[in-house]
């Protein structure tokens, strides 16, 4: 455990049994815009859209399948650039274009094997109260929507865009291990294969 790193966040150290549920996490389940992404929409003059995403969150969603921890996106968007950013982080498991999100929250978990319980939301916005009290841990970004704060144990330090799933990441692989034992892996040059 990264003792150290965990202390900085006050629901853990007043509640450390989330510590415990953030131990047990095997699968997380990422929104897009407003947690991957700022959730700004950019449009060319040729109408496409453009996205931005954090480098730091790629490293956490290639991380954490690394120590046993299923990632997926599920989003009510869908673009080609989102298409392209799963591709190369090779997500496995992906719903675009999703506006039934707690049916693709329950199929996925069916399909994994996986109780719900030990899966964690990170949402941003009221769409995404549909999956939230459906997991062990529920968390936002800085700057989601004051609803999902109010739903949300866990509200992150990081703002949309800004490093949410590294974030997420380091607090799952902290309750595990310290932190510089975690990114070993990410160190080796096949990690960025």
């Amino acid at each position: 455990m990264d003792a150290d790193f965990l202390s900085a966040y006050a629901i853990l150290t007043d509640h450390p049994e989330w510590i415990d549920k953030l131990n047990a996490i095997k699968l997380v389940v990422f929104d897009v815009d407003g947690v991957l992404t700022d959730g700004r929409l950019l449009y060319t003059e040729h109408g496409e859209t453009i996205k931005r995403f954090n480098v730091k969150d790629g490293v956490a969603m290639k991380l954490l399948p690394k120590w046993g921890i299923e990632v997926a996106v599920i989003t009510a968007k869908d673009s080609a650039p989102l298409r392209q950013r799963m591709k190369d982080l090779k997500v496995e498991h992906f719903y675009p274009g999703c506006h039934n999100k707690a049916a693709a929250f329950d199929e996925l978990v069916a399909r994994l094997g996986i109780d719900p319980s030990h899966a964690a939301y990170v949402g941003d916005d009221v769409i995404d109260l549909q999956v939230m009290p459906k997991v062990g841990v529920a968390l936002c970004p800085s700057d989601a929507h004051v609803l999902l704060k109010r739903h949300c144990p866990i509200v992150l330090t990081k703002a949309a865009g800004e490093g949410v799933a590294r974030e997420v990441a380091d607090l799952i692989l902290a309750t595990r291990m310290p932190l510089e034992n975690a990114y070993e892996l990410a160190q080796q040059p096949e990690f960025e294969q």
